[in-house]
């Protein structure tokens, strides 16, 4: 064989000034120099046969070339997802696999769903009348005070960084919160002088969501109270949710990545329904957790998980953490799993490529560990500067068990066992080649 064919061609175009040197560097400290050729562009390719890896935004890939050269042309994502990332089909995801493995040991671990969806408020009535365990609880919650009622979360299964998160316990307020939403989208006498484009600024501006474009949504039973970590530890008494990044690599191995991150809400958590304003909606500074959303210095807000306390009073475990972590991996292999199984049409692993999933989870006072959502192509940046290390870490192995043994270099089959910081969670075989 010639040099050149021993060579792996990286296209790296990740289109974001924090992640693309971490990417660059991963693939310097862990590929030999001597195969490793970067390129600018696919023109630059040497031949339709050689290796190539393209690194790239999820829009950007060259899928053709992927699809007609799937032993030698590797991708950093999946073409089909949705029964993760989207939050209405992972909320379907997880019930299918529950009706066929009640045993699960994801029935534990993920709050159960109601979807719905609505264009406009003035049929919420009609997307709810199946909405069995809502109106349940909204019969229960009507003589109850706002302080001892059963709160819900409300998501929109299409959005993200927190956008259009609230929180309900009555059918009363869920209707206020669309209410809210359209009037604070231009008046529809208007919006044959607005693009769609100006329209989505509008509604981003105010927080609010369009439900005429985004009518999936999902609720789910409000965890409460979530871990609280002591004093003196420097965001004590603040929410926080667990980041956790997994990499899934071909059809099908799935790791979860050790080194994660601990983002905590802005405002010390007050239980829903104790607010001086009277309105939860008002005040979500201290039940969202996605740091995004916060301005400022976000002083306290990221944390590395393995440098919180290791002693919480009222958890039966010295060091919470390690059994928050092995929980973490059950529950994500499975998940992961049950789409690969029972959602085939909505997420299709393919042998050439890989992708690193952002895996949200919250736990609870009593140190269980509660999936909240997926993301696909997650915000690296809001690491910040302090902690960097921890992503430059996470590309590195994936390089090492995502991208090595694809092309099979030497030691790469050990090193797709996983690593020290690399934790396989799954390993099953779907049959594609």
């Amino acid at each position: 064989m010639s040099n050149t064919d021993n060579q792996i061609h990286a296209i790296v175009h990740y289109e974001d000034d924090y992640v693309q040197p971490l990417i660059l560097a991963a693939l310097k400290a862990r590929l030999p120099p001597e195969i490793l050729v970067l390129l600018n562009s696919d023109s630059e390719i040497p031949s339709p046969n050689a290796k190539v890896l393209q690194w790239r935004q999820y829009e950007a890939l060259n899928l053709d070339d992927a699809s007609a050269h799937p032993a030698t042309n590797l991708i950093n994502a999946y073409i089909i997802r949705k029964a993760l990332i989207r939050k209405h089909y992972l909320s379907t995801t997880v019930a299918h696999w529950l009706t066929k493995n009640p045993g699960s040991i994801v029935k534990s671990h993920v709050k159960p769903s109601v979807e719905f969806e609505v264009d406009y408020a003035e049929f919420l009535d009609d997307a709810l009348v199946e909405a069995f365990e809502l109106r349940e609880s909204f019969e229960k919650n009507a003589d109850l005070p706002e302080s001892e009622r059963e709160w819900w979360i409300l998501k929109p299964g299409m959005s993200d960084r927190g956008q259009g998160i609230r929180l309900f316990s009555t059918e009363e307020e869920l209707t206020e919160i669309f209410e809210q939403w359209e009037e604070e989208l231009p008046d529809s006498d208007d919006e044959a002088e607005h693009s769609d484009d100006e329209r989505s600024a509008a509604a981003g501006t105010s927080g609010a969501i369009m439900t005429s474009q985004l009518r999936h949504f999902v609720a789910q039973p409000y965890v409460h109270p979530p871990l609280l970590l002591p004093e003196p530890f420097s965001s004590a008494g603040r929410k926080f949710h667990i980041r956790t990044y997994v990499v899934a690599v071909g059809a099908l191995k799935v790791y979860v990545y050790k080194p994660m991150l601990a983002l905590f809400a802005a405002e010390p958590y007050t239980a829903p329904g104790t607010s001086e304003s009277g309105d939860v909606n008002e005040e979500l500074t201290a039940h969202l957790t996605n740091t995004c959303l916060q301005s400022g210095e976000r002083e306290g807000s990221v944390h590395a998980f393995w440098s919180l306390p290791s002693e919480v009073c009222g958890l039966p475990a010295r060091d919470w953490k390690e059994d928050v972590f092995t929980q973490i991996c059950k529950v994500t292999g499975e998940v992961f799993e049950a789409a690969a199984r029972s959602m085939s049409i909505h997420f299709q692993p393919l042998p050439n490529a890989f992708e690193i999933f952002g895996v949200d989870y919250l736990v609870d006072a009593e140190g269980q560990a509660w999936l909240l959502e997926i993301n696909a192509f997650p915000d690296f940046k809001q690491t910040g500067d302090d902690l960097s290390g921890i992503i430059q870490g996470l590309f590195e192995d994936v390089v090492t068990v995502g991208v090595a043994p694809f092309f099979h270099l030497e030691g790469s089959d050990a090193a797709s066992e996983g690593t020290e910081s690399m934790v396989k969670a799954l390993d099953i075989d779907l049959g594609r080649r």
